[in-house]
Formats: C-alpha cells, structure tokens, sequence
C-alpha cells in the first residue's frame, strides 16, 4: 500500500494487531503506550480497533442519586467507531459496565469498551458479540459506589495517557494506543511489518532458518 493512502479503521481490523503496533511505537521512540496490567478480553478474540471515548470514575460510599449521570451522558455521546475508556484505577469496588450499557453505547456507534475496573453480565455480554476489555468481574452494581466524575478528558491507565479520539488497538495480547501526533507513521510502519511478517511465515514454512530469516528481513 502506497504511503500516501490512508490505511481505514476496516482495514486495521482486518489486518493489524495490538503488538505489532506496540513495535511500531517502540521504533518511533514510543515505548509506554501499553498499560502493564492484565486485561481480560470477555467477550471476543478478535482485535478491537477504534477512537477513544475517554470516561474518568471514582468509587463512593453514600447514597448518591446522580449515579449515573455522567455515564449516560459519555454513553450517549458516542460516535461511529468509539471505544469507551473507563478509567477506574483499576478497581473492582463494583461493576461499572454491563449489558445495559453495551446495548447502549452499540447503539450510538460504540464497537467496544476497555474498562479499567470491574464488569458483569458477561453471558449476555458475549451473545451480543460487543468487545469488553477489563480488570474483572463483579456482581455488584455500580449505584452509590462507582460514578463517572469526567468526560472527554485525558486519562491515565497504569500511567499510560488515552487523549480523547486517540487511536486504541486491543487483542488478547493487551492494549495500546496510538498518540494523534504519530498515528500515520505508526500505523503505516505497522501495516508494512505485518505484511513483511506475512512473507517471513512463508519462507520459514519453507525451511529458512529463523537467523537467516532475520537476516535477511530484519524482522523478528
């Protein structure tokens, strides 16, 4: 593909994935754009790609008749193609995304969420087919003890910083997100690896050895 020809969000989810990125990154002198925490992938093994919809929760302890207010607000406020950030430091204090707001967000153009917390109705998660990335699970609701405090605003997950509208990729790997300063050159050098690695596979398949594949290649 030529460089002058911008590579779709289609065609990353067809063809790239959440490592190959994270090599690109590294090679342009990004080398944290990866949280280094275990997020499971509930409801698919496919490869997540789309622009973040940013979303900052802390956990509470009173009755709180606005719980969710904030939360439906960044649902509803969606786009085609948004991923929604739940950046909860991690906690499990309740769950703070379910079927609910899946069905939700899907429906404003959200194709997933990457929740730094808790999630739940995971069964009917998965018959949805609707991408969930998160720290865990919880049968707890989030009504008085977890509320979105922001919205479109930068936020942090294990000091990894997701602008809002940043590129995200995430797989059963993990996760990583492309910063809008570099986007192009990052996707165009993981494009040409992957389609690099594609011709490698073959000549390994082959019987080249893997050092003279490297040599040859550069790749690894």
């Amino acid at each position: 593909m030529s460089r002058s020809t911008t590579i779709t969000l289609p065609q990353m989810r067809e063809s790239l994935y959440a490592a190959v990125v994270a090599d690109a990154l590294d090679g342009l002198g990004y080398p944290n754009q990866s949280p280094r925490v275990q997020f499971t992938p509930y409801s698919t093994d496919s490869v997540l790609v789309g622009r973040c919809k940013t979303t900052l929760w802390a956990d509470i302890y009173h009755d709180d008749p606005n719980t969710y207010e904030l939360e439906l607000k960044a649902v509803d406020g969606c786009q085609p193609d948004s991923v929604m950030i739940c950046a909860a430091g991690g906690s499990v204090h309740a769950a703070l995304w379910g079927e609910l707001l899946s069905t939700a967000s899907r429906n404003a153009g959200c194709v997933g969420a990457i929740v730094d917390g808790a999630t739940r109705d995971i069964v009917r998660i998965r018959e949805m087919g609707f991408p969930v990335f998160a720290r865990g699970t919880s049968v707890y609701d989030s009504l008085n003890r977890q509320r979105v405090i922001e919205i479109d605003v930068d936020v942090e997950i294990a000091g990894v910083t997701f602008h809002p509208n940043d590129l995200v990729l995430a797989d059963v790997d993990g996760i990583v997100v492309v910063p809008q300063e570099i986007e192009q050159e990052a996707i165009q050098r993981a494009w040409d690896k992957v389609h690099t690695e594609n011709a490698i596979r073959e000549h390994i398949r082959g019987g080249m050895k893997a050092a003279e594949a490297y040599e040859k290649f550069g790749v690894l």
